[in-house]
């Protein structure tokens, strides 16, 4: 499959078919992709915590949901996934990564990130795996595991609590289900979202194209 169509065709999955699991084959290439996703430094502070079979998947459902409380179709949807893959952070990898020699920061002092690149980057290696569901002709989906959820999630996979649960991607075949409402908002075009020279530019002025400024 073409790169292009690869990005046109990445949506988020929500209803699997929970008859058909992923294979073994299928997950070991999206990691691999995963871990070729850029990191800052090369430091590469990221763990995924594969979760395929039954009772595994339970566990992080237990953990994140009550019980008492009847799902609604975008849960039971997303609980149907037959594979799903917890997408952990490592702050300390990267603290300590630029207190090497050829970063000399020292003093590990997290206040001179203006982000947490740890966290961007992991992300970065989850879209390398929703990706990689497409090309493989599967769906997938990145969500987020309720905050105060965290805690049972770390306790019930044995997750050190120096990690961060960046997201979760769900990974199985997809079965047909409604289209979500977010989409009415429809795509921002570029005339929208891209700006050229200074912010607020929209036109192409300032490009260079053809190895001339237009």
């Amino acid at each position: 499959m073409e790169f292009s169509d690869v990005v046109r065709r990445r949506h988020m999955v929500r209803r699997y078919d929970v008859d058909r699991p992923v294979p073994a084959e299928v997950i070991t290439t999206a990691l691999g992709n995963a871990i070729r996703a850029p990191s800052a430094g090369f430091s590469q502070g990221w763990d995924f915590v594969v979760l395929t079979k039954p009772e595994e998947r339970q566990a992080y459902w237990t953990a994140t949901t009550d019980p008492d409380d009847e799902p609604d179709s975008w849960l039971a949807g997303l609980q149907s996934a037959p594979a799903l893959i917890l997408c952990l952070s490592d702050e300390g990898t990267y603290l300590r990564r630029y207190a090497e020699p050829d970063k000399g920061w020292a003093d590990m002092d997290e206040a001179r990130w203006a982000v947490p690149y740890w966290d961007i980057d992991t992300g970065m290696a989850a879209l390398m795996i929703l990706l990689t569901a497409v090309d493989q002709g599967l769906g997938a989906c990145f969500f987020g595991a309720p905050p105060e959820a965290h805690e049972d999630v770390f306790e019930a996979f044995d997750i050190p609590h120096d990690r961060n649960l960046v997201g979760v991607v769900s990974l199985g075949y997809p079965m047909p289900s409604s289209t979500s409402d977010s989409l009415k908002r429809g795509l921002r075009g570029l005339e929208q979202v891209a700006h050229f020279g200074r912010f607020g530019l929209h036109g192409p002025e300032g490009m260079v194209q053809n190895g001339r400024t237009n």
